[in-house]
């Protein structure tokens, strides 16, 4: 998963205490303001950071219909089925991630939220369009 938050120092780490806090405090923000882009995506990564799967998927879901012009977007949302074992709706949103511009192919490559992917031949071709 890429975060798409550039406001930690480099090499900060988000202790245990950190994510529940975020979690708490973006589940709020998103309640009142279901589109607001920014604290979805804090809430989508603090959820995965945290195992909770299923949670940061609903959230990718909802981000994908509020920005579905955003390559990031996609590359997270197939994170997101990845980590869940769902390669053939993840291997759609990476293809739609590729399609929409996604281009870090060094990070494609080691994103260990993308292993399940990376086990199946379609990955490779995925690759070598980066």
């Amino acid at each position: 998963m890429i975060s798409l938050r550039q406001d930690q120092p480099k090499g900060h780490k988000h202790t245990k205490e950190d994510l529940q806090f975020e979690i708490h405090f973006f589940e709020g923000v998103a309640q009142r303001d279901p589109k607001y882009i920014e604290a979805l995506q804090i809430l989508g990564d603090a959820y995965t950071k945290t195992g909770q799967w299923k949670k940061g998927l609903a959230v990718d879901k909802r981000l994908a219909k509020l920005c579905p012009d955003n390559p990031l977007v996609f590359y997270n949302l197939a994170c997101s089925y990845s980590l869940l074992g769902n390669v053939d709706a993840g291997f759609a949103a990476l293809e739609r991630a590729v399609k929409l511009g996604y281009r870090d192919g060094k990070w494609l490559v080691k994103d260990p939220d993308l292993d399940n992917l990376r086990k199946d031949s379609r990955f490779e071709a995925i690759r070598r369009q980066l």
